[in-house]
């Protein structure tokens, strides 16, 4: 079977088992800033194990890419050297939620490895954990697994849990033996398990979820004991294509190729040749996929991985002897070869290869400026040693490996100190730990969780903004629950069913107020809506009356915050396609925010848009606008709706029934948030900025309905003003302007030449005042009129026309005093410019030094201007 075979087959498989066939969720986690990278398939379902998120199924199977190159799962630096190491792979996996469990698991599992697969079962071995005596019962009991090939590992490798606290369980895993003759040298003859021998390989970790543990250690059973499983795609393939490495399978061979096609090399010339093949076939599949998703490379977090991963392909690429670009052709490769599981990969061939090849360029700037810090370095090496900080420095800020320097260093008798430099990569690697917890996603309050428990918020807002009869199901204050709150309370409310939008995707929650239902009494004034969980909302508010639970309320939206913010939502939409129709279709939105008064728009794109070009996408929105367009509204499965050629947006979290918005023939998106029933309501959409907010990540800000006729009014009485100011018409505004910039012009150039005769004058007047000391001429003046331009002139002058000279100079216009000295070289070992123009300076209160030979400062008492300079002078006269 080919790769994409067994991908399928798997898939296949679950799904004619009653499992959903879940999409492969994007690298960068959705909602959850504590992973780095998505780096295993559960990943996407952490909150459905956790009960904080339901589904509307209980079964579930995926094809996850993953990453691991950051954080607690790095395997950076051992891609390419390894037979099984990888930054980008993909994970297979099923899972149940509180539906079956062991018996089910390990039946599916040992069905699909040898029926499906047709794996010898002679070559197949079973772990479990040391205490599971269940697991291997039923390993026996069911697959029919011989007790001898089952063996009972301890916590290290048979025991999983989700953090320090939580939901944990133990594991099984099943191993395929490869053989005697692929083990490492003297090696041959171990049995399993060999402990890293190379034999033996890991092809599936079944984890039976079936404990939370608490804070105390404590392990209390769950009441839905669920599966998590993880099959290695890459690993399966190269067993049943029979090679010894993944990179043999046909998954990576191809790439392999062509890097070696691109670098003008042969897998199989020499070993250090196919190592960086290897490397440079992973990171490609790696950059491609990372910058489909939205990570660009940066100096932090996710963007300062992905640079690292791209650095290292180009590094040893350059080390075999190619300098040319050649990743971004690789990974345009790698999008067509994945294109089948794959099909948006295509969409951002050419941006990726953009991305990818500005980083080459930079890359290929940055390694000359690495071999000049690096023979800096070497020259001041004491005993003929690079410091092992200043190799780690190489490495680290320059991209220079330790094995280059290596070279490099030979090739000038000098050696490195390696373990200093590998002392130095330790502290980074801890620093980098330490720093990456995301943002640490906040604990939610067990309330909360409590809260949801009793049912999901029923959400009306997308049909009415006024609901008569809300059930209080909870009060809360600072997070703990209450019978009742009077007048004036900070309070949390949750109703059972509510027309307020909670917060999410951009779009901010809604405001209003709760009332009596019989009398109109205000109860509450709500500030803020929003999820505390998914499914549960919740009403920050003030309480206005008294307010209890279990009561009946009527509920009202503040209509024209929220009208205003649905015509900035659908504006967006809008927005979003009229920039894929004028940029190009590697636009994508990369975050956003829609509030009453304004809607953002963040996007991919990596070079600045220009006046036209936003002129356009204006166009573009407002013609959909004058056209009244219906916009429509569908819920239907995920898979369904990107199969209809619905956008999914960046970084967002979708669950198996979406919301799928339209306008007709122009947008379609994916999208939760409140719209118009018709794209007239929007007035007219005004773009007012548009700038840079990251490399490759442009922002657009925009006003619609009630604030963009308040941006015309504004902007047309401004308008009138100046055209009132300046005496002139609208139509003949810019020619006005145009002339008075002319005569400015004039003006300047005729003071400029006022200027030069008043310096003139004052130099002849200031010769007059030079004094000679010792053969040195001495001229210590205030220079009345002249900015610190002009006195610089004119010292330049002096010292020029002068043999051995000290000038100094100042003026005190309005309160500000301008300082310049001035030495010939010829006395600059005796006298400082600098010290003299600082000494002048903190007379009169201020600061400023410079050269020996020129010095300029400032102050702002003018009133001791006379004694600082004579001051000065004297001091001088001391020096010669």
């Amino acid at each position: 079977m080919t790769g994409h075979e067994i991908r399928q087959k798997f898939l296949d498989f679950f799904a004619a088992r009653n499992h959903r066939v879940v999409r492969s969720s994007s690298l960068v986690p959705g909602n959850d800033p504590t992973l780095l990278f998505t780096n295993a398939g559960m990943n996407q379902f952490k909150d459905v194990f956790t009960g904080l998120e339901q589904r509307d199924y209980s079964r579930a199977t995926t094809a996850q890419k993953c990453v691991r190159a950051g954080g607690k799962h790095n395997d950076l630096e051992n891609v390419g050297y390894t037979r099984r190491h990888h930054t980008f792979f993909e994970m297979m996996g099923n899972f149940s939620f509180g539906d079956y469990f062991k018996t089910d698991a390990i039946d599916f599992a040992w069905d699909l490895v040898t029926n499906g697969y047709g794996l010898p079962k002679d070559r197949l071995y079973v772990t479990v954990f040391r205490e599971d005596d269940e697991a291997e019962e039923l390993w026996q009991k069911v697959a029919g697994v011989p007790k001898d090939r089952i063996f009972r590992l301890d916590e290290k490798d048979n025991f999983w849990q989700m953090g320090e606290t939580g939901p944990c369980g133990p594991c099984s895993e099943i191993h395929f033996d490869l053989g005697e003759h692929t083990a490492a040298p003297g090696r041959e003859h171990e049995k399993f398990p060999d402990d890293g021998g190379g034999r033996f390989v890991e092809i599936w970790n079944l984890v039976f979820m079936q404990f939370d543990r608490d804070l105390s250690g404590k392990f209390t059973p769950l009441p839905r004991p669920s599966i998590d499983t993880g099959m290695g795609l890459e690993r399966v393939a190269a067993i049943m294509q029979g090679k010894l490495s993944n990179f043999e399978c046909d998954l990576l061979y191809s790439i392999v190729e062509e890097a070696g096609n691109l670098l003008g090399k042969s897998v199989g010339e020499d070993t250090r040749t196919d190592t960086v093949l290897r490397i440079c076939a992973d990171h490609a599949r790696a950059t491609a996929f990372l910058i489909n998703d939205g990570v660009l490379p940066s100096n932090e977090g996710r963007g300062y991985v992905l640079r690292k991963i791209m650095r290292r392909a180009m590094r040893n690429a350059r080390m075999i002897g190619s300098g040319d670009p050649f990743l971004y052709k690789l990974t345009g490769f790698v999008a067509d070869f994945m294109k089948g599981p794959y099909p948006d990969m295509l969409e951002s061939v050419q941006r990726v290869a953009r991305v990818v090849k500005d980083e080459e360029h930079r890359y290929a700037t940055t390694f000359q400026v690495a071999e000049k810090v690096f023979h800096d370095e070497a020259r001041s090496a004491a005993g003929g040693v690079l410091p092992g900080p200043a190799a780690f420095k190489l490495y680290d800020t320059y991209g220079m490996a330790l094995d280059e320097q290596e070279e490099m260093a030979r090739e000038l008798g000098l050696s490195i100190d390696v373990a200093g430099y590998e002392d130095a990569m330790q502290k980074q690697r801890e620093r980098a730990r330490a720093s990456w917890k995301g943002a640490e996603k906040a604990q939610i309050a067990p309330i909360y969780q409590e809260l949801l428990g009793g049912g999901r918020t029923q959400f009306l807002g997308y049909e009415t903004l006024e609901h008569g009869a809300s059930q209080v199901l909870a009060i809360l204050v600072d997070q703990q629950r209450v019978d009742s709150v009077g007048p004036e309370t900070e309070c949390e409310i949750v109703l059972d069913r509510t027309p307020f939008y909670a917060e999410s995707g951009g779009q901010v929650g809604d405001t209003g107020i709760l009332v009596s239902p019989e009398t109109g009494e205000p109860l509450a004034y709500v500030t803020r809506t929003y999820p505390a969980v998914p499914g549960l909302t919740v009403h920050k508010a003030r309480s206005l009356g008294e307010l209890k639970t279990d009561q009946l309320v009527a509920a009202r939206v503040n209509d024209t915050g929220r009208f205003a913010t649905m015509r900035n939502h659908t504006a967006t939409h809008l927005a979003h396609a009229a920039l894929r129709q004028v940029l190009g279709k590697h636009v994508k939105q990369a975050g956003s925010v829609v509030e009453p008064g304004r809607l953002r728009f963040d996007f991919s794109h990596y070079t600045a848009v220009d006046a036209q070009e936003v002129a356009e996408v204006e166009r573009l929105a407002n013609e959909q606008i004058l056209l009244d367009v219906p916009v429509t509204t569908d819920v239907m499965e995920l898979d369904k709706a990107i199969d209809t050629g619905a956008m999914a947006l960046f970084g967002e979290k979708y669950g198996e029934k979406v919301r799928v918005v339209s306008v007709p023939g122009f947008s379609r998106e994916l999208c939760g948030g409140t719209h118009v029933h018709r794209t007239g309501e929007i007035g007219l959409l005004k773009v007012v900025y548009e700038g840079s907010i990251s490399a490759g990540v442009r922002r657009i800000e925009a006003v619609t309905g009630a604030s963009a006729l308040k941006r015309f009014q504004e902007t047309t009485d401004t308008l009138h003003k100046a055209t009132s100011a300046l005496r002139t018409s609208e139509s003949e505004f810019l020619d006005q302007i145009d002339r008075l910039l002319a005569q400015q012009k004039t003006l300047e150039r005729q003071i400029e030449t006022l200027k030069e005769k008043v310096a003139h004058a004052a130099a002849a007047g200031l010769e007059s005042q030079v004094r000679e000391v010792k053969g040195v001429k001495i001229l210590s003046a205030v220079a009345e009129g002249m900015d610190r331009a002009q006195m610089r002139n004119l010292a330049d002058d002096f010292r020029n026309r002068w043999k051995s000279a000290v000038i100094l100079l100042a003026s005190g216009e309005e309160g500000n005093v301008a300082i310049v000295t001035a030495v010939t070289k010829d006395l600059t070992a005796k006298v400082h410019a600098g010290k003299l123009a600082g000494s002048i300076a903190q007379a009169v209160g201020g600061k400023g030094g410079g050269r020996p030979d020129m010095a300029e400062a400032g102050g702002k008492d003018a009133a001791a201007l006379p004694a600082a300079l004579a001051a000065a002078s004297a001091s001088v006269e001391g020096m010669l």
